[in-house]
C-alpha cells in the first residue's frame, strides 16, 4: 500500500464525531499495517545488515576488537599459569572467613598446632591459637637457630562489608581486631628439618603437658616440654627460667646424620616417638615416668635411601607406616624382632616426601610424591603377594594436578572427605574426595581445563611448606613457607 502524500487532501479534512474515515479500498483489496521505518530500509535482511547502531555488525565488531584492551581471556589458574614480571596476587576476601600473614625473624621449614584448653568446635572470633615452629636461619648463623613457642590471638574475620546485616555492634571492633603474635624461643643451634609436638592429658592430681621433637640438621633430634611457655602465655608476670629451655631429653642415636621424619603416636599418652634419617634408620623413643627418655639402640631398616616420613597408625599402638625416596611406603610393626618392614609397597617412580594416615576411616592412607602427585590407599587391599611382602596396588584414587613437589598432605580432622595438600608450585590445595565423578554438576568447571571436580580451593602462599588443621576450629589451617606463617 502506498503512502498518501502530504498535501493529500483527506488528510486535512475534519472528521465529525462518530464518522469513520472512508475506506478508499477497492473491492477485494486487503489492508496492511502502515510500516514507519519502510523509508529507511527496504527489508529485513537489510535491518540485519546494519545492525543494532545503523552499521553491519561486522564492521562494529571489528571496531571494537581492535579499540579493546589486550586481555588474556583464559581462567588463570594458580599453579598452572605463570605470573609475569610485575603481576601479583590479591586474595578474593569473600573467599575467606579468616585470613591473616604472620613473619618471623627467620623462615620456617615446619610447624605443629598445639591442642589447647580453649575447648573443641570453636566458631567464635577472634580465634586464638597455639603452635610451634622452628626456624631455618641464613648460613653462617646457624646458632640463632631457635624453636618458637607461639600464641596467635586477635585472629579476626573477614570483613565483608556486614553481609549478615547484623546490628551487633558490640562485638563488632572485638572481631575486626588486629592479630598479635607472642613467642617464647627456645634455642637450638641448628636449623629445624621437622617439628611435631605431643599433647599428653592431665593425669590424677597433674597438669597437661605437651612435649615438642625437633629433628635438626645436626642429626640431634631435641625433645623439650613447652608447658611453661605456653602456660606463660596467659599468666601475667610468669617468667620461664634458663633451666627450662634444656630439652627433656636428647635422641643421638642418628650421630650426625639429618633426617626429616618425626611422629608421635597418638595412642599414647606418656609419648612413644619415631624419628629417621636419610640413611634410611628409624630408631623409637620413649619418654617414662618423670620424663625419663628411653630409646631402642636397634632401628628398623628397610628403606634403600632417605626416610622422608612417618606416621603412626591412629589405633594400633605398634604399627607405623614410612616413606621413603625409594619411592615404596612400608607398613611396619614394633613388635618384629627382625626390625624390618611387614609390607614393601612401591608406589611411586620418584620420592614420596609425605604421607597422611586417616583418623576417621582408618584403613585410608594418603602420600604425595615429588613428581606432585597425590593419592590415596585403601590399606585392606595391601595384602603381600610375595613371600618378599612387596605388591602392586592400585589407588583408590590419583591426582596429578600440582605439578611440582607435593611438600605436605593431611586429612581433615573430623570430615572423612576432605583433604589439604600443599605444594612446591606455591599453592594450598583443598580436596572433596566425596564428590562423584559421575555427577554431571561436579564436571562443570566453567571451562578451565584439567581441574578434577574434587578441587574445592586453591590458596597462593610463596614457598609453602608444610600445612596443618587445627583440631578445634573448624576449617581452620596453618601453614609455613618462606613468606612466613598463614
Amino acid at each position: 500500500m502506498s503512502k498518501r502524500t502530504a498535501d493529500d487532501p483527506e488528510l486535512h479534512s475534519a472528521l465529525k464525531a462518530g464518522a469513520r474515515p472512508q475506506n478508499g479500498l477497492a473491492d477485494g483489496e486487503e489492508m496492511e499495517f502502515e510500516d514507519e521505518f519502510e523509508d529507511e530500509f527496504d527489508s529485513e535482511e537489510e535491518i540485519m545488515e546494519a545492525g543494532v547502531d545503523g552499521r553491519p555488525d561486522e564492521e562494529r565488531e571489528t571496531e571494537e576488537r581492535e579499540g579493546a584492551m589486550d586481555l588474556d581471556q583464559d581462567t588463570f589458574v594458580i599453579g598452572r599459569n605463570k605470573l609475569s614480571n610485575g603481576e601479583t596476587l590479591a586474595p578474593d576476601p569473600s573467599t575467606y572467613e579468616m585470613l591473616h600473614n604472620l613473619e618471623s625473624t627467620w623462615p620456617c621449614l615446619s610447624l605443629d598446632i598445639i591442642r589447647d584448653n580453649l575447648g573443641d568446635d570453636r566458631k567464635s572470633y577472634p580465634a586464638v591459637v597455639y603452635a610451634v615452629a622452628g626456624t631455618q636461619a641464613a648460613r653462617g648463623r646457624e646458632r640463632e637457630n631457635q624453636l618458637l613457642v607461639m600464641k596467635l590471638s586477635g585472629l579476626s574475620r573477614m570483613d565483608r562489608g556486614h553481609e549478615d546485616d547484623s546490628d551487633e555492634d558490640d562485638t563488632d571492633d572485638e572481631e575486626n581486631a588486629d592479630a598479635i603474635l607472642e613467642t617464647k624461643t627456645i634455642p637450638t643451634g641448628s636449623c629445624t628439618n621437622r617439628v611435631r609436638a605431643h599433647h599428653a592429658p592431665a593425669a590424677s592430681g597433674t597438669n597437661s603437658t605437651t612435649l615438642t621433637a625437633a629433628m635438626t640438621e645436626s642429626g640431634q633430634v631435641l625433645i623439650h616440654d613447652i608447658s611453661s611457655e605456653l602456660a606463660s602465655f596467659d599468666t601475667p608476670g610468669m617468667a620461664t627460667n634458663s633451666q627450662h629451655a634444656q630439652p627433656l631429653g636428647t635422641v643421638r642415636a642418628h650421630g650426625k646424620t639429618e633426617g626429616y621424619a618425626v611422629d608421635w603416636s597418638p595412642v599414647i599418652a606418656e609419648g612413644k616417638l619415631l624419628t629417621g634419617d636419610i640413611n634410611g634408620r628409624i630408631f623409637t623413643t620413649t619418654i617414662g615416668e618423670g620424663g625419663l627418655v628411653t630409646t631402642d639402640k636397634e632401628p628398623f631398616t628397610s628403606h634403600n635411601g632417605t626416610v622422608e616420613e612417618l606416621q603412626w597408625s591412629p589405633v594400633e599402638r605398634n604399627v607405623f607406616a614410612s616413606a621413603g625416596n625409594d619411592g615404596t611406603v612400608r607398613i611396619w610393626d614394633l613388635r618384629s624382632k627382625s626390625h624390618k618392614s611387614m609390607l614393601n609397597v612401591p608406589i611411586s617412580s620418584t620420592d614420596v616426601n609425605v604421607l597422611s594416615w586417616s583418623h576417621q576411616n582408618t584403613h585410608l592412607l594418603a602420600s604425595g610424591a615429588d613428581d606432585g602427585q597425590w593419592a590415596v590407599w585403601d590399606l585392606r587391599q595391601w595384602k603381600p603377594s610375595s613371600s618378599k611382602g612387596s605388591l602392586d596396588p592400585t589407588p583408590v584414587a590419583s591426582f596429578d594436578f600440582h605439578k611440582e613437589q607435593i611438600t605436605s598432605i593431611e586429612w581433615h580432622p573430623t570430615d572423612d572427605s576432605i583433604v589439604a595438600v600443599a605444594a612446591g608450585d606455591n599453592t594450598l590445595s583443598l580436596w572433596d574426595l566425596a564428590v562423584e565423578l559421575d555427577d554431571d554438576e561436579s564436571r562443570n568447571t566453567a571451562g578451565v581445563r584439567d581441574v578434577p571436580p574434587q578441587l574445592l580451593f586453591v590458596h597462593y602462599m610463596e614457598q609453602v611448606k608444610e600445612a596443618h588443621w587445627h583440631p578445634q576450629i573448624p576449617g581452620c589451617i596453618m601453614a609455613t613457607g618462606g613468606s612466613g606463617f598463614g
